[in-house]
């Protein structure tokens, strides 16, 4: 009876873990994302196979299962199966954030729900406001350096600028260049960038990188996840970011930096 008991409990130890790991890794984004082949756009899979047909003249990321497609010069939505949420409609149509997107129709702007019906104007947002939550700014002869609260790291000051990352990095500037900084004051990034961006758009994740007119992401861990070699780049949503080609085309990529279009 003692050997089944310490059984039992070695089985329930181990279906209480297998509840508490998340069967797929976190942050993957949504299930399908925004494929461009040659002028057309469908949908793939995370294996960039085809789901939903290159019917398309322009496709926007799922946001809970819910994505905007431009056909011709105009815009409307579909669901996750590509069946139509709302007409080909609206002259400009945004992402969903909060259950609401902006579009626009006969030249007037409104927000729309995952319906497609109209709803009234929201709140204002309010301002973004920038915490140093890591530790303190240190200032000698006009520089700056920085003290972490939690360990012994201390980065001398050296820098002209300093902006905090919530996972533990330090952007820092040195003249015109960027670099990062990790949380035992190691540089992980040179200072060889020519700007370094964060934004509340995709809760901070994937700092977008800029080196002599070219764009990229960082990591995690503040190193490069995709190389500066983009036009532009947006910031990540639901797993997938948008970006334009050296010469011109606009594409998705996902969080390893995989390519969602070909010509």
């Amino acid at each position: 009876m003692l050997r089944f008991a310490l059984n039992a409990s070695a089985l329930l130890l181990l279906l209480m873990l297998m509840a508490a790991s998340p069967a797929t890794p976190q942050g993957t984004g949504a299930r399908l994302l925004p494929f461009r082949h040659g002028d057309k756009w469908g949908y793939a899979d995370r294996s960039r196979r085809l789901v939903l047909p290159l019917q398309y003249d322009e496709a926007g990321p799922f946001i809970g299962e819910i994505a905007w497609v431009k056909v011709g010069d105009k815009y409307g939505y579909i669901d996750g199966a590509g069946n139509p949420i709302t007409p080909v409609q609206y002259a400009r149509a945004g992402n969903f954030h909060r259950d609401r997107a902006r579009v626009e129709l006969n030249g007037e702007q409104f927000d729309i729900d995952p319906s497609g019906r109209r709803l009234d104007a929201g709140p204002a947002e309010e301002p973004e406001v920038d915490f140093l939550t890591q530790g303190d700014i240190v200032r000698k002869d006009g520089k700056l350096g920085f003290r972490f609260s939690v360990g012994q790291a201390v980065v001398p000051p050296l820098y002209d600028e300093i902006r905090e990352d919530y996972r533990g990095l330090l952007f820092v500037r040195q003249g015109t260049r960027w670099g990062v900084i990790n949380n035992k004051s190691k540089l992980v990034l040179p200072l060889a960038y020519d700007d370094i961006r964060v934004t509340a758009a995709n809760d901070f994740v994937y700092p977008i990188v800029e080196q002599q007119g070219r764009f990229g992401y960082l990591d995690e861990d503040g190193k490069l996840l995709v190389a500066p070699r983009y036009k532009s780049a947006e910031p990540f949503v639901e797993g997938a970011a948008r970006v334009v080609t050296i010469d011109g085309k606009p594409g998705y990529i996902d969080s390893r930096g995989k390519e969602y279009f070909e010509d």
